[in-house]
């Protein structure tokens, strides 16, 4: 007879179905709210590159005073011609016609230049200042429609400079909103019914996902238009996959339990309650570890970075609240149903306590291999990965040219080759300095001495152009005189007390010769005018600061996740070892993960190089999703350990977890792989990164490398615990074949359990044979989840 303590209070029928029944209604509601904003994205996204700038950087204050000295806050574009030959005054005059026509588009600021010949005559090109307000990418668009249609036979035009390398990056994340989530759905649904063989549970899986990222996109859109977070495409995509990935790791860790629970016989609503119950703890854990991971690029100076952070962090928690809610009451409705028409009817296949018995299953016998061969195991899998580790020598993440961000054909890209045959290469995206009046003289005679400057011009107001070459004659600066005889010579724009000085380079704005023009006129400007005088931007500046704010962004921020991550291991394993160890392998699957990434780019794909913050994203991702696989097995073997001992709770909770685990990461790597559809170098890299690492994490760590390494190590892998100093297998009999009667997840057990309507398996009495200390004070046999509890510290 049940002792009072444990009688079970069973909510009425209407509650059964009345409970899942209205939080589906409230996921339908935010769904159906959430999901026409999938098309309003692009209101509050922009993939401009302020959007990417460092806040506290030079070349982010130049860009922020720019509109002071030129007029108006614009983006140029460089529109270059060129003929079979020598251009005649005829192609000069067409030329003169295009540029009439750009000049009323639609977006085009005033001042667009006329046509600029080249020294060798066989090219011109036109200075278009685009608002940078508006949307740059049709604006480009509509240019290069232009371009195609005005030019004359034997005339070919292309739009390039900075404007023009927007224009591509937009186009690059055109597929974001369809192809790319077309393709991670896809991916996501064939791997679940190839898993579970049943047509309904995938779908039931994919609307959790689907409805999280709802709901996350709903709230990250009206954060983004009330100017709290900054949303472009980079962050979108990833919050995507993130969402879609996160969620059904944590709808397969539910599923997997709920099966347990099923398979035993009791009611739908006591699975899914008990389901619920076990869950519950792996996935907040899970979550949480994500989001504060993720909420470590909030230390980070690129608003990108700081704006994925937060904004990957709602998506996460929209996916816990998803799969602890709407899943479940998904399942509570359906029940076995769910899983037809191979409906579980035995629960889940478990390793025997002695060894040398015959086993069935892929999972057992992986767990008896493990048993059998831990030591061998562990060190084979590590010295594997070290080997595989040894490539990180090779990546190149110093950063990429601007115009090797798209994949694939890039007109801009093409248009900065053709200028640079016949202008300085640095035309359209100019060096900018920004200097106190009265410092005009030495800044420009710094210009002048630098080999990487081709000319040097000053903002004035008073130049039809907008600006005026300006030289320096007896220690004066001499201004260029544009217009007929008599014309005064133009004054240069004053902005409190500053003027900006102009200069061209010889080289391409984004080569690494430009760079190291720039980083040798900020030293040469600081030690001729003092530190922090002369302010230095433009493109090529801002790629410097962007690649050098990343750079820094590795050093200080991945340090910091790997201690938060620690610090909520320990808490959860109520350990100090476990969580080291874990930690160690996850640093050392990253580290492989990004060695045979770098050798796959340089030798496979021949990619010119890495964006520094790539590691950092890889390293976010892997890390955090990694130590999902950690939680996922490491609390199933210590909720085993409690009632069979630290080796056999090894080995059941690696038999336990394994299917799921496979399953989480093969669509996570997949989901993440879907990010390789969109053709930017960035996500390229961050999807391959990430799903190799994955599959890494899933088939060689948590499979092999942390279940032996734990098994070597025995129950000290607890320390300090009470489970450390109290080994749960140590009592004689506890694991022996005559308490499997006692296991709430056997057969046996599920009788006595549906018969008093469905306990969970948490709240199971345990046999009193087993231990005295098994009973409480007053008399009444402790449950698993009360016994679990003595043992905490």
């Amino acid at each position: 007879m049940t002792s009072p303590h444990h009688a079970n209070q069973r909510p009425s029928g209407w509650l059964r179905i009345g409970i899942p029944a209205l939080l589906v209604l409230i996921w339908l509601a935010a769904g159906s709210i959430g999901g026409p904003y999938f098309g309003k994205v692009d209101e509050v996204s922009s993939n401009d590159r302020s959007s990417f700038l460092p806040e506290s950087a030079d070349a982010t204050q130049v860009n922020e005073r720019l509109a002071d000295f030129l007029g108006g806050d614009s983006i140029p574009a460089v529109v270059v011609v060129t003929g079979d030959g020598e251009l005649t005054d005829d192609d000069i005059a067409d030329v003169q016609t295009l540029a009439d026509d750009i000049a009323e588009v639609e977006g085009v600021q005033e001042d667009v230049s006329p046509p600029i010949p080249s020294d060798d005559g066989e090219a011109v090109q036109i200075f278009v200042p685009i608002d940078a307000s508006g949307e740059v990418g049709p604006i480009v668009d509509e240019i290069r429609s232009l371009v195609a249609e005005d030019l004359p036979s034997g005339l070919e035009g292309w739009v390039t400079g900075p404007a023009g390398f927007t224009a591509d990056l937009v186009e690059g994340f055109l597929g974001i909103d369809g192809l790319l989530l077309g393709v991670a759905l896809l991916a996501v649904f064939l791997i679940l019914v190839i898993v579970y063989r049943s047509p309904l549970l995938p779908v039931l899986v994919l609307l959790t996902s689907m409805f999280a990222l709802c709901a996350a996109l709903l709230t990250v859109w009206w954060l983004a238009y009330a100017g709290i977070v900054v949303l472009n495409g980079q962050v979108q995509g990833i919050l995507f996959i993130l969402v879609i990935g996160a969620a059904t790791d944590y709808a397969l860790l539910y599923v997997a339990r709920f099966r347990e629970s099923i398979a035993t016989g009791i009611s739908r609503w006591d699975a899914a309650l008990s389901a619920w119950r076990g869950a519950f703890e792996p996935i907040l854990a899970s979550g949480g570890t994500v989001i504060a991971g993720l909420l470590c690029l909030l230390l980070s100076d690129l608003a990108t970075n700081r704006a994925l952070g937060p904004i990957a962090s709602i998506g996460i928690v929209f996916s816990m609240l998803s799969a602890l809610t709407f899943l479940p009451a998904l399942l509570a409705l359906c029940g076995r149903a769910a899983f037809w028409p191979f409906i579980p009817k035995e629960p889940i296949a478990m390793i025997p306590d002695d060894l040398t018995q015959p086993v069935k299953g892929l999972w057992p016998r992986q767990a008896r291999f493990v048993a059998r061969y831990a030591r061998i195991v562990w060190i084979a899998c590590t010295i594997v990965l070290l080997a595989g580790a040894v490539g990180i020598t090779q990546l190149k993440a110093d950063g990429v040219p601007t115009s090797d961000l798209v994949l694939g054909s890039s007109e801009a890209r093409d248009g900065q080759e053709v200028l640079a045959e016949h202008f300085p290469a640095g035309s359209g995206s100019p060096v900018y300095v920004i200097v106190p009046e009265q410092d005009l003289a030495d800044t420009v005679a710094v210009l002048d001495e630098s080999d990487g400057i081709e000319s040097v011009s000053v903002a004035s107001e008073d130049s039809p152009t907008g600006q005026t070459q300006v030289v320096i004659e007896n220690g004066e600066p001499v201004f260029t005189v544009v217009g007929p005889p008599g014309t005064p010579a133009p004054e240069p724009t004053v902005s409190d007390g500053d003027v900006l000085v102009i200069g061209t380079l010889t080289d391409a704005a984004d080569s690494v010769a430009a760079e190291d023009t720039v980083r040798e006129l900020r030293a040469e400007l600081d030690e001729t005018l003092g530190a922090g005088t002369a302010i230095v931007g433009g493109e090529t500046a801002t790629d410097i600061d962007t690649n050098d704010t990343s750079t820094r962004d590795r050093t200080v921020i991945i340090p910091v996740i790997l201690a938060v991550i620690l610090v909520i291991l320990m808490l959860l394993l109520r350990s100090l070892l476990a969580p080291v160890l874990l930690i160690g392998t996850v640093i050392l699957s990253f580290a492989t993960a990004l060695g045979v990434s770098a050798l796959v780019f340089n030798e496979v794909f021949g990619f010119p190089g890495a964006d520094p913050a790539v590691p950092l994203y890889g390293f976010v991702f892997l890390v955090a999703l990694g130590v999902d696989y950690n939680i996922f097995l490491m609390s199933r073997v210590r909720e085993e350990s409690l009632v069979h001992g630290t080796r056999p709770g090894i080995l059941r909770g690696l038999v336990a977890t394994g299917g799921v685990i496979t399953s989480a990461g093969l669509v996570l790597a997949a989901t993440f792989a879907a990010l390789g559809v969109i053709p930017i170098l960035f996500l390229v890299q961050i999807a391959f990164i990430v799903a190799f690492g994955v599959l890494l994490d899933t088939f060689i760590v948590r499979s092999l490398l942390v279940p032996a390494l734990s098994y070597d190590i025995g129950k000290a892998i607890w320390w300090p615990s009470k489970l450390w100093r109290r080994d749960a297998g140590a009592a004689p009999g506890r694991n022996s074949a005559s308490n499997a009667r006692a296991r709430p997840d056997t057969p046996a057990a599920a009788a006595p359990a549906a018969q008093s309507g469905g306990a969970a398996a948490h709240d199971e009495p345990l046999p009193v044979d087993i231990d005295p200390e098994l009973v409480a004070g007053d008399g009444h046999p402790l449950t698993r989840e009360e016994y679990r509890r003595t043992l905490e510290p």
